[in-house]
């Protein structure tokens, strides 16, 4: 009893196109969806973690403001 293993190479080239296609349509929309020049840190490592310490920067001043605020409100 033999076993006989058929492989359509074509098939699987398409089959392995779609998929990059796929994920290059998903990280299109992702951009545009968004509309920020990084979105992960796949996309620029150095500029998605200045970006991060920016951002949690601009928290804690934001919540400083709204500390003094309410101290002055009291």
């Amino acid at each position: 009893m033999s076993l006989v293993v058929n492989t359509n190479v074509a098939s699987m080239n398409a089959q392995r196109a779609l998929m990059h296609s796929s994920r290059e349509l998903h990280t299109a929309m992702e951009r545009l969806s968004t509309g920020k020049k990084i979105n992960s840190a796949a996309d620029d490592a150095a500029g998605f973690a200045i970006a991060e310490s920016m951002t949690a920067q601009i928290r804690g001043l934001s919540m400083a403001a709204k500390n003094a605020n309410d101290g002055l409100s009291l």
